[in-house]
This record gives C-alpha cells, sequence and structure tokens, in this order.
C-alpha cells in the first residue's frame, strides 16, 4: 500500500491544512504564481542562514538580446565544479530571490560554485525564452570558468520545473557544441508536458496535481500545447535521442506526479549509454526536502545530492 513517509506526514498535512478551500481552477497561472511565490518567500524566511559564500549579480545575454539575471555564490575554498543552478515553480513563477537560500546551501555545503538563472517566466515569455536563457547562462559558464572558478568542471542542476529546463538545456548545450557539460543534476524533475493524469493511488498525495502541470505547460507552451511535433527543446521526453549527454542524477520520490516520467526519462538515458543515478525515494511527495528539511529522508537525499556534487 502507498502511503507518506512518517517523518513527512506532519509537514503533508501542514502543507494540506494551509491551502485554500478550492485550489485556483485550471488555467488560473495567475493564482498559481501567487501560490509559489508566497511559499518559496516562507521557505526562505524559515531557512537558517548559511556562511562564508561570496555572492555577485550579473548578466549575460540570450540569443535574442535579452540579458538574463545571474546570480553567482563563491564559497571561501576553492571550487573545483561550477553548478548552473534552474529554480523551479512550474515555468510561471520562482526567482533568484526565492531560491536563493537553496543555492546557499548547495555551495557552502558542496564546496561548489553555484550560478543562478533568473530565467524568463511564462505565459509572459513563453518557449524558447527560458531554455535559451538557460543555454545563455551555460554558455557564460564554459566561457569565464577559468578566470572566475579557475579548474572548475561546468554541470547543471535544477528542481522541479528547473530539472526539466535543465534537461532540455544540456540537450542544447549538446547539439549546439556548449561545453561538455560535466553532469546533469535534476531533482523531482518536470521533464514530459503529456504528463496529464495521475494514478489514483498517488493522486491524494500529489503536491503538484494534474491541474498544476496543464495549466503550467498550457502556459509555457501556448498555441503548441498539445502538438504532436514539439520539439525536444520545449520537452525533453519529446527528445529522439539522448546519446551524448552528460552523465545524470535523477531524483524523485513514490507519490510524486513527475515520478515515472523521471523514470522513464533515466531509463531512456541509460539504454543509450549515459551514466545515471537513479534514486526513488519510498512515501515521498513533490518539494518534501523544502517541506520536512530535517527528515531523514530529505537528509539522506541532500547527502547523495552534496555527494555527487563534491565528486563532479
Amino acid at each position: 500500500m502507498i502511503s507518506v513517509d512518517k517523518e513527512l506526514l506532519q509537514a503533508f498535512e501542514a502543507v494540506a491544512a494551509a491551502a485554500p478551500p478550492q485550489p485556483p481552477a485550471l488555467g488560473d497561472w495567475e493564482g498559481r504564481r501567487l501560490m509559489i511565490n508566497g511559499l518559496y518567500d516562507a521557505l526562505g524566511a524559515g531557512a537558517p542562514p548559511e556562511g562564508d559564500i561570496e555572492v555577485i549579480g550579473f548578466t549575460a545575454p540570450s540569443s535574442d538580446g535579452h540579458e538574463v539575471p545571474l546570480r553567482m555564490y563563491k564559497p571561501s575554498t576553492a571550487p573545483e565544479a561550477l553548478v548552473v543552478y534552474v529554480h523551479g515553480g512550474g515555468l510561471i513563477g520562482g526567482s533568484l530571490d526565492g531560491s536563493d537560500h537553496v543555492c546557499r546551501k548547495y555551495a557552502l555545503e558542496a564546496g561548489v560554485a553555484v550560478i543562478s538563472v533568473g530565467y524568463r517566466l511564462s505565459p509572459e515569455s513563453q518557449f524558447p525564452s527560458a531554455v535559451e536563457d538557460c543555454v545563455a547562462a551555460v554558455r557564460w559558464a564554459v566561457e569565464h570558468a577559468k578566470e572566475r572558478v579557475p579548474g572548475a568542471r561546468v554541470a547543471i542542476m535544477g528542481e522541479s520545473a528547473g530539472g526539466g529546463l535543465a534537461a532540455t538545456t544540456a540537450l542544447a548545450c549538446r547539439d549546439g557544441q556548449i561545453g561538455p557539460l560535466a553532469a546533469q543534476i535534476l531533482i523531482y524533475p518536470m521533464l514530459d508536458d503529456r504528463t496529464a493524469t495521475a494514478a489514483p493511488a498517488v493522486e491524494p498525495f500529489l503536491i503538484w496535481s494534474v491541474d498544476d502541470n496543464v495549466t503550467s505547460w498550457k502556459a509555457y507552451l501556448g498555441d503548441a500545447y498539445g502538438a504532436d511535433d514539439l520539439p525536444a527543446s520545449a520537452s525533453i521526453a519529446r527528445a529522439q535521442t539522448l546519446d551524448g549527454m552528460p552523465a545524470a542524477y535523477l531524483e524523485v520520490g513514490e507519490l510524486d506526479l513527475f515520478c515515472a516520467e523521471t523514470v522513464a526519462f533515466g531509463k531512456r538515458l541509460i539504454e543509450q549509454g549515459v551514466s545515471v543515478r537513479l534514486s526513488v525515494l519510498p512515501g515521498a511527495y513533490h518539494g518534501f526536502d523544502q517541506f520536512a528539511p530535517e527528515s531523514r529522508v530529505a537528509r539522506q537525499a541532500f547527502a547523495d545530492r552534496i555527494a555527487f556534487l563534491q565528486n563532479l
């Protein structure tokens, strides 16, 4: 029988109790953005302060001339990796500020430099703006790593929608010969625009629902939503080939809407000769590590991510 991990249950119940009596209607991206950004603000406010991290803000030009806001987090130790970090938020929310506490924590505990990407959000800026902004960040990292973080290898990392963008960015960099990237670290990633149903046994535990998912993909893809010929640069699950992609760390909870698509993506990578570490966490839901950071499963998951980053 599927159930929530007992240490995660209290946080799950608190999230459910704080949710509005009626969730935003299908298609209401504005209501969801308000909820997402409010949640990130609350999580950031409750996070403990991190230690000696140098923070530098700057921009890099995207392919259409847009200046992409970037924020580098550099620990006092000499980093051996430079990680481009792509925040979550369903492609419609999230920000540099909302992910600040997460980036500080990775930089401090893994000893890596982190570049957070302030990519453009939908529906104001639909596909391909967000992925082009992320590619611009990787290009900057590759071109400037020697001067900013000497000897560092460049990787890309993302959580939720940011995980999906990180994967499509890695594919775009493969095709555009930008890199090479050392790895792609995808935490409960949003990979497939076609995910529009959930197993009945899992549905009661979804933090990110089917309606949330459909609303966000429609906001991102606009009139292209549902098209059979959607390119892989929009949704990595559409990719014909994944050979030549960087090594992957994939992590997802058993009670996450993205579980099946993450496992399917990992299997395809393995079949095409890509090194993969795949973790499916029993009893874990979407964002479990943010909602219950002191739980055993969250602490172990974070330790696994840190170990992977330290071995880049």
